[in-house]
């Protein structure tokens, strides 16, 4: 489904990531892993447009990823869930969640969609009318991922979604997350700086240290060996 070819990136006048390849199939979910500063973020980016990448190559379903403008890129069926949640703290849940459905594929499928989110999330359909500004981080990034998924996308990125919360409620989040993908049968890709979390609801791994692929393959291999997760996050 996301074919990623030799990608290079220069952001902030430093090279960013170096070289880089990887592919998510159909129905997989991946996890991008590494310490602050390597490069898991900016790979968001190239993906959603915000950076253009130096070199290389994004194909999405066959398509030159990089050759459909940004704002196209949700029609296409990927949604992304930015870190730091970035909520509509002024809207309510509802209208938040709505804001999420505007490509064609979410307003096509809204009403269905709308009740598996509220299955999924309950907090949401009981607060639906609260401003999203009053939530607490957990219930604002349930309302984050919500938004994501009204897209009915095909692809759901994930960035940091434990960033500045509690770890039960960490716990609570990858458990919603691996619950989305098991029940509906999502293609997720997740950036996530918490690797033991990230690892063990996903299917297959890719460890990044200083903009570089230095590890990858399916989840149970990256767990038995740790000495890639130790050097990528500490360089021993």
């Amino acid at each position: 489904m996301l074919e990623i070819q030799n990608l290079t990136v220069n952001y902030g006048g430093l090279r960013a990531l170096s070289d880089i390849s990887f592919s998510v199939k159909k129905g997989q979910f991946v996890a991008v892993v590494g310490a602050n500063g390597a490069g898991k973020s900016t790979l968001f980016k190239a993906l959603s447009g915000t950076v253009k990448p130096a070199s290389g190559a994004i194909r999405f379903d066959g398509q030159d990823l990089l050759r459909v403008p940004p704002h196209e890129r949700a029609h296409l069926g990927i949604a992304h869930v930015p870190e730091g949640r970035r909520v509509f703290a002024s809207l309510s849940v509802l209208e938040n969640i709505e804001m999420g459905a505007y490509s064609r594929r979410g307003r096509a499928h809204f009403k269905q969609t709308l009740d598996a989110i509220y299955a999924m999330f309950p907090i949401l359909a009981e607060r639906r009318d609260q401003l999203a500004g009053t939530l607490s981080g957990g219930q604002q990034q349930m309302l984050a991922i919500g938004r994501g998924l009204a897209a009915s996308p095909q692809l759901l990125l994930l960035d940091e979604p434990s960033l500045g919360l509690a770890p039960v409620v960490v716990d609570e989040i990858f458990d919603r997350v691996g619950q989305i993908h098991r029940e509906h049968g999502l293609t997720i890709l997740l950036v996530e700086q918490r690797a033991g979390e990230a690892l063990d609801a996903c299917d297959h791994g890719v460890v990044l240290e200083s903009g570089r692929i230095v590890r990858s393959g399916p989840r149970s291999s990256l767990m038995a060996d740790g000495g890639a997760l130790r050097s990528a996050y500490i360089g021993v």
